[in-house]
């Protein structure tokens, strides 16, 4: 009986800096784990409470009530806002999530998902799928919860719509001080791959880790978080073909198998 070795897996031998930790994170490290890659999880953005907490308490009290017929959710750190404050949603509120990545912590923190983009996951998206999935009826009552900083789009675009929207601040995101050891590893070239997951990701590597070897791969989730990053000054080496953490660690999987193509080719 012949013995065959196992086939090695695509990211043995990598070192993978994930910049976010909670239940997304330990998610993402298991499956770079799961493709041989040793994942360091190192949260380098947090979320801090909002500044306007009155109007969040009251906003989530009236969700809780059923007053809102929808809920949107358009990051994975509104659903830690959610969990920390054990928001309970009535089975009358449908919720819609931006794009897999919400949707998948949506899940994970025990949230039903109602809607997430089948083709663009983003709330231009959102907003494209948004009269076919509520089968055009308005006006609606919907929460819309965002971050501080970012742009109400989608507020804006469901409310020429015609729908009663109450658009509330959910947190404001913050730096958080990676190890002095991770710092030191990446500047040493120790990590082969970087995951870039927003723009204030993208922001926060660039301020505590820039510049960052050549030699290490910086993949970013998306098209906008790729953008975002380049304004920061930090370089994009790969963009995952859609917005997922599986679609992000396939990328970095796909540079790794043609690296180790390249590398056998000149193995003489």
């Amino acid at each position: 009986m012949t013995n065959t070795a196992p086939t090695p897996k695509p990211l043995a031998g990598w070192r993978v800096l994930v910049p976010r930790g909670g239940p997304w994170g330990d998610s993402v490290a298991a499956d770079l784990r799961s493709k041989g890659a040793s994942p360091v999880v190192a949260a380098m953005i947090n979320f801090a409470p909002t500044a306007d907490a009155p109007a969040l308490e009251a906003a989530l009290a009236r969700l809780a009530a059923g007053e809102f017929d929808w809920m949107t959710v358009t990051s994975a750190t509104t659903v830690d806002v959610l969990s920390a404050q054990r928001v309970v949603v009535p089975p009358t509120t449908r919720v819609a999530a931006v794009g897999e990545t919400t949707a998948a912590a949506l899940a994970a923190a025990g949230y039903r998902v109602d809607l997430v983009p089948a083709e663009d996951n983003s709330a231009r998206g959102l907003l494209a799928e948004w009269e076919a999935a509520t089968q055009g009826a308005f006006p609606l009552r919907i929460l819309t919860l965002r971050s501080e900083i970012a742009k109400p789009l989608l507020t804006e675009g469901l409310r020429r719509i015609g729908h009663d929207v109450e658009s509330v601040v959910a947190y404001r995101t913050v730096g958080v001080s990676v190890p002095e050891s991770v710092v030191a590893e990446v500047r040493e070239g120790l990590f082969q791959a970087i995951l870039v997951t927003s723009g204030s990701v993208a922001e926060q590597v660039q301020q505590q880790l820039g510049p960052v070897p050549e030699s290490t791969l910086i993949a970013a989730i998306g098209p906008q978080t790729a953008r975002d990053a380049r304004s920061f000054g930090l370089r994009v080496d790969v963009i995952a073909a859609e917005r997922t953490a599986a679609s992000l660690i396939d990328a970095v999987v796909k540079v790794a198998q043609s690296r180790a193509v390249d590398t056998d080719e000149y193995d003489y």
